[in-house]
């Protein structure tokens, strides 16, 4: 199966996002809590700073890999399931083995990537 310049470009964007250990961490322990949080629980739990975590919320938020909700001043962010259920997919189709099961109804880009639905 080939797989797609745009598919290519979106899975190259998550492996770039997934590239910094503070945002593994930060994922891990948003996928753990299985909660949304606000940006000062992510902080407190994680022993970094608030701008940091900011930041790679942010980047986190680009690539889908994470939701966000603005209630007042505060943001509570939660792991975009569906993106994540996606990504292992993704890797063994990046390594020319046909996924058991492909979890997106549509090309990837669509469903998880940069301009898709989130």
């Amino acid at each position: 199966m080939k797989i797609s310049r745009d598919d290519a470009t979106t899975w190259a964007g998550w492996f770039k996002a997934l590239g910094d250990p503070t945002r593994i961490l930060i994922l891990h322990h948003l996928a753990t809590e299985c909660r949304a949080m606000t940006t000062g629980e992510i902080v407190d739990a994680l022993d970094v700073g608030q701008s940091t975590v900011s930041h790679h919320l942010h980047i986190l938020g680009e690539t889908c890999f994470v939701h966000v909700e603005r209630v007042g001043t505060a943001s509570w962010w939660r792991i975009n399931e569906r993106c994540m259920a996606c990504f292992p997919s993704a890797a063994e189709l990046i390594m020319g083995r046909l996924p058991q099961s492909v979890p997106w109804d549509e090309p990837a880009t669509a469903a998880c990537g940069p301009g898709g639905n989130c």
